[in-house]
């Protein structure tokens, strides 16, 4: 009972804490639970603070037997990534350069929100030092895995969420997403995550990766998610680059269906290497969609790979937030892309950034034709843990060579999702991308709930 309680999604949590049928303090004891017999070998969360949790389940139980919650969120278990600052917690960001006295004295608005709609905060989970790279390890927190197969990575930046999720650790997750830390995890661990559009979740502080950065929900379900927008999007003046609050209900609609959208299909994007497996997957996730009434065509978005202009961005923001540290203390790798970056002149930032206006604009037009784009969420299945690369990748772009389909909406600030859609042969997830145009998260969110409603993933992983 306590495994199937931990599974539960926030929706069906909130609806039985109405009813009375389960509490909020036995939802939590059951992450409790699953996280002490599953996160030595997961290594999910990097701190886990179960008796405030328990303190916060309980004050959670009293208002619902009054008939008072106090937010949208009251009494469901979340985990927060450790690039997030939260208020008593130390956020260490991966990194043996961050000193855990601190004083960590702030939340970050996404934090402040779930704190004020009730969430129980259930602890931090693990991130590769300061988010840099697409699988979850660090020297200061070792190899994060992936729970579907403990050999095999969880993807990154926010792989420690993504692996509590899948494990039954925390139904609710908080992710960020500077070039797909939240659509590598959630493709490779088999859960959910939105990358909402830029500025549409207030953050603080800014990330050195400036407009690249999204904050954004990971979930096992898609509804799970449309609820837990409405909680972070909320406004917060701290972010001046924030969207302009529009009380937008992200489950409105939601069960509305893809009957008339016009979808693009792109199995390659044009120019990428995809695994077989994961092409065969995709292309029967599109044929869904057609299936559910969406007129869909293949058809590439028609831009040239953006990697260097993503580089020149990416490398030049590591140049801006970490070159003043002690790089003795640093991966080496991430030191060599600042010694990298240190090279990048002002006037190829903003050639660059023109560029990158460019695509953005091509973007624009292309969703004038197409409501949606589907990709694959990566081009290949989980691969070993421990490593930066699958083999045969080694020092291509680092992690670059292998997410051709993430960044480039890091770049044009779209929203984007991955959603699962299916198993290897081997038995490892795979992910399905859904793109829109710029500001609709809805029309995300509503495809992706169509898609998971006709093909629902219902397996778990064997711990």
């Amino acid at each position: 009972m306590s495994e199937e309680l931990a599974y539960l999604s926030a929706t069906d949590l909130l609806a039985a804490y109405r009813d009375k049928t389960l509490s909020p303090v036995d939802a939590t004891r059951a992450v409790l639970d699953r996280i002490e017999a599953h996160n030595a070998k997961i290594n999910a969360f990097n701190l886990i603070d179960a008796d405030a949790a328990l303190d916060q389940a309980k004050a959670s139980e009293a208002r619902w037997t009054r008939g008072e919650p106090q937010g949208l969120l009251d009494g469901v278990p979340t985990s927060i990534k450790d690039l997030v600052l939260t208020r008593g917690w130390p956020t260490l960001r991966g990194s043996l350069t961050a000193d855990p006295a601190g004083p960590w004295e702030d939340d970050a608005p996404c934090v402040a929100r779930l704190r004020e709609h009730r969430a129980v905060l259930v602890g931090k989970t693990t991130t590769p030092e300061f988010g840099w790279k697409g699988v979850t390890d660090s020297k200061l927190t070792g190899i994060t895995r992936n729970p579907w197969n403990l050999e095999k990575t969880p993807g990154g930046s926010s792989g420690g969420a993504s692996a509590a999720l899948a494990a039954g650790m925390a139904p609710l997750a908080v992710g960020s997403d500077g070039g797909g830390s939240i659509r590598i995890p959630a493709g490779f661990a088999g859960v959910f995550g939105l990358k909402a559009n830029f500025g549409r979740v207030p953050a603080w502080p800014p990330s050195p990766m400036g407009t690249l950065s999204h904050i954004g929900p990971m979930t096992r379900t898609v509804r799970d998610a449309a609820l837990m927008m409405n909680v972070l999007a909320l406004p917060d003046g701290r972010d001046w680059s924030s969207l302009p609050y529009q009380g937008i209900d992200f489950t409105d609609g939601l069960d509305d269906g893809v009957a008339g959208l016009r979808v693009a299909y792109s199995p390659d994007l044009g120019y990428a290497r995809v695994h077989p497996e994961v092409e065969r997957l995709v292309k029967a996730a599109a044929d869904a969609f057609a299936d559910l009434g969406a007129r869909v065509e293949q058809r590439d978005p028609g831009f040239a790979d953006p990697t260097e202009d993503f580089r020149i961005h990416w490398w030049a923001g590591a140049v801006a937030g970490f070159s003043t540290l002690d790089q003795s203390k640093l991966e080496p790798e991430l030191a060599a892309i600042i010694a990298e970056g240190q090279g990048i002149t002002a006037g190829d930032y903003v050639r660059s950034a023109g560029r990158r206006f460019q695509l953005g604009a091509h973007m624009r037009r292309f969703h004038d034709d197409y409501d949606l784009l589907l990709t694959p969420s990566l081009s290949i299945p989980a691969f070993d843990a421990g490593r930066l690369h699958p083999p045969g990748e080694d020092g291509v772009g680092y992690w670059l060579g292998w997410t051709p389909f993430s960044y480039p909406f890091n770049l044009t600030q779209q929203p984007a999702c991955s959603i699962p859609c299916g198993f290897t042969g081997d038995g490892l997830p795979v992910g399905l991308q859904i793109v829109a145009a710029n500001y609709r998260e809805d029309l995300v969110l509503r495809a992706a709930r169509a898609y998971e409603a006709a093909n629902p993933i219902t397996a778990r992983p064997s711990l």
